[in-house]
């Protein structure tokens, strides 16, 4: 069974590929030569998810399925949120984005936050959304090498490590998309009996 999944980000694609059953083929935007910007306009990560999966469920005629998560802190009022991936400005930079964010929360005692999913599955039958979330805190430097995004300043609660200092493995065992993924198969495995 061939599914695309609506994003260019491979460090992602390598993530979700490795949480689905072997019996799905899972090709990228960047495996089908997928070349359009899909204009993120939502005003939530529900939104988004949706817009994308079914941009490409209609160009392609495959089923589709769409993330979009964004970490949200506390002493920022939920921010960068929908913005996460591109909190620095445009140039969309891991390094950039996390630097603003140890400079916003300079001072902070609070730094509590949170690590949301949402994924949008979209086929001939309609749209479904699921959603995953991870609790933990922003530290005051960036630790570990693996990984991407905000993970060298994310610590889960309960663990002293940040999700850049464990193996992909480990991160998907309690991450926020693995858990939305984990609601999203057992979707799947009620639609396919």
């Amino acid at each position: 069974m061939k599914w695309v999944f609506a994003s260019k980000n491979e460090h992602k694609v390598s993530e979700i590929r490795a949480l689905l059953p072997d019996r799905i083929i899972l090709q990228s935007l960047n495996d089908i030569g997928w070349d359009a910007d899909i204009e993120e306009t939502g005003e939530t990560l529900e939104a988004n998810a949706v817009i994308k999966a079914k941009a490409v469920f209609e160009a392609t005629g495959m089923p589709c399925f769409a993330d979009d998560s964004g970490l949200e802190v506390a002493a920022l009022n939920g921010h960068p949120g929908v913005h996460s991936a591109r909190y620095a400005g445009p140039e969309k930079s891991d390094f950039k984005n996390c630097e603003k964010l140890l400079t916003e929360l300079k001072g902070a005692e609070n730094r509590n936050a949170k690590f949301k999913t949402v994924i949008a599955y979209v086929d001939d039958q309609g749209s479904h959304l699921f959603a995953g979330e991870v609790h933990g805190e922003i530290i005051h430097e960036f630790r570990g090498t693996m990984g991407f995004g905000y993970d060298p300043l994310f610590v889960p609660d309960g663990w002293n490590l940040t999700f850049a200092e464990v193996t992909k493995d480990e991160k998907n065992r309690v991450s926020h998309r693995a858990k939305a993924f984990e609601q999203f198969l057992k979707f799947l495995a009620t639609v396919e009996k």
